[in-house]
């Protein structure tokens, strides 16, 4: 399957009294020789994928770790010794090769929920678009419709909100909601990402390497 050295994974087979049993999905143990063949391949190779899988997630949590660790001696090193600082707004970073084909980029990325003051532009809108009825442009009232409504996660769609903040209109209460909209919004923690990209010549299209196996 791979040259990654798999990782260890228990058989699923127990032994009890000198006889063997897996479990079933239930719990309960299971003679193994009233498992079906099908079944028990099935098993065996999933157990294999998964060898290879977690070996190749402690590989990528290293490669990260050691990513960071050989930048942050990079940072320092050129700190230290010319006074050269990398990185731009909010700690992003970007590294480049001397030719300007490959970059490794560092980005971090604030995560947000939104206050009480959120039902308060809610209601604010909800005004306008009531007073504005069959003046107000259906794509507005489509924007915020799906700002206010929250997807599968219980989340409230924020791309759509600050769709609603790029609207030049200049009912005061709409302004209100506006100003609410924003006092509304909490930082609450960050997350750093890494991303690697490359290209064949300087004038050509960045191309990003993709690790991560739901992008693959």
């Amino acid at each position: 399957m791979s040259d990654q050295t798999p990782t260890s994974v228990p058989t699923g087979i127990i032994e009890i009294d000198g006889k063997q049993y897996m479990r079933d999905a239930t719990g309960g143990f299971r003679p193994i020789e009233l498992i079906k063949p099908t079944d028990k391949l099935i098993d065996e190779q999933v157990r294999k994928i998964f060898g290879f899988a977690i070996a190749l997630s402690e590989q990528v949590a290293r490669f990260k770790g050691h990513t960071f660790d050989d930048l942050g001696e990079l940072d320092a090193l050129l700190a230290q010794e010319y006074g050269l600082k990398v990185g731009g707004a909010k700690g992003n970073k970007s590294y480049f090769s001397f030719d300007g084909l490959m970059r490794v980029e560092i980005r971090v990325s604030d995560q947000l929920t939104f206050g009480p003051e959120l039902q308060i532009a809610k209601t604010l809108v909800d005004e306008c678009l009531n007073e504005w009825a069959a003046d107000s442009r259906p794509e507005i009232r489509a924007i915020v419709t799906s700002a206010f409504n929250t997807d599968k996660e219980g989340q409230i769609n924020r791309s759509e909100i600050f769709m609603l903040l790029r609207l030049e209109i200049e009912d005061e209460r709409w302004v209100s909601a506006m100003k609410a909209i924003r006092e509304a919004i909490r930082v609450i923690g960050s997350k750093t990402y890494m991303r690697f990209s490359m290209r064949d010549a300087f004038d050509t299209a960045w191309q990003t390497i993709t690790i991560d196996l739901a992008k693959a």
